[in-house]
């Protein structure tokens, strides 16, 4: 039987201590600040970026280059027979399509999952993952039963500030001019390939309330109602903790029972819309 490494990006949030219990490996995402290139996790932590972040630095997202995803590739390869690589959504980046065009070359050892997602239902592919490879399941098994599953999840986050839209030419200027005037906090979603609008609110409480309504939807719509045990639930935050941890009792109220588990915002997505976001994720459990 092959012997299979499952390998992800940064935009996972899974860290290097986490890659290390996990046995998986993570592929550090790069970001330039003012046109200098630094790597998620290596050259830059997340309290650095938010530095830089509020300084008004220019902060831009970019693709790993190709002999960054190659060398991870080749290294991984000395001691394994397979790769499943599982990288942000191609919805949200070009990773996907570099990385497909990539593996063509490694002569069907290479497995690149197109499941779009990012954050921490990225970070929930790469668990079960490790999941179908315990299971017994093949490195070509593993992607496609994730390439299945991929709608199966949804994230719901609320934006603190239009500035990083309207700067990622997500909003125009004048719409984030209104909104500011109007002190709205959009709720986004991810579901899928893309990062959506999803409802407007204006006040903080508001908000919550949409995020925590759409995710019961969802269970209750989507997939079926669906017992606590076939439900996980996620929480996501760009900086400020203690905002999180306030809705996640709120969340809790409202979903007794679930363990929620809770990690900082991946930063490709952090980028584009600025510290104090809040973010619950659902996703449906992937049977093995």
């Amino acid at each position: 039987m092959s012997k299979v490494r499952i390998i992800t990006d940064s935009n996972s949030g899974i860290t290097v201590e986490d890659a290390r219990e996990l046995g998986v490996t993570v592929l550090p995402m790069p970001f330039s600040i003012n046109e200098e290139v630094y790597f998620e996790q290596e050259s830059l932590t997340h309290e650095q970026f938010y530095e830089e972040l509020a300084a008004g630095k220019d902060i831009m997202t970019t693709q790993p280059s190709p002999a960054q995803v190659m060398g991870i590739w080749d290294e991984a390869l000395k001691d394994y027979d397979e790769i499943v690589y599982i990288p942000m959504s191609s919805g949200l980046s070009g990773s996907y399509q570099t990385a497909a065009m990539l593996a063509e070359d490694y002569e069907g050892k290479v497995h690149v999952v197109n499941n779009q997602r990012i954050s921490v239902t990225q970070r929930q592919s790469v668990l079960d993952a490790l999941r179908l490879l315990e299971a017994g399941k093949s490195a070509k098994e593993i992607k496609d039963i994730l390439e299945e599953d991929k709608f199966n999840s949804s994230i719901y986050l609320m934006v603190d500030t239009l500035v990083y839209l309207k700067k990622g030419g997500r909003i125009t200027p004048a719409a984030a001019a209104l909104g500011t005037l109007l002190k709205l906090k959009p709720v986004l979603q991810i579901q899928g390939e893309r990062l959506d609008a999803f409802a407007k609110a204006r006040t903080l409480s508001q908000a919550k309330s949409i995020i925590i309504n759409a995710v019961k939807s969802d269970i209750d719509k989507r997939f079926g109602g669906l017992s606590k045990e076939n439900i996980s639930l996620h929480m996501a935050y760009a900086h400020d903790l203690d905002r999180i941890l306030e809705f996640k009792e709120e969340v809790l109220k409202e979903f007794p029972g679930y363990d929620i588990n809770l990690y900082p915002l991946s930063l490709s997505v952090a980028t584009h819309i600025g510290p104090g976001c809040i973010a619950l994720a659902v996703t449906k459990n992937l049977k093995v």
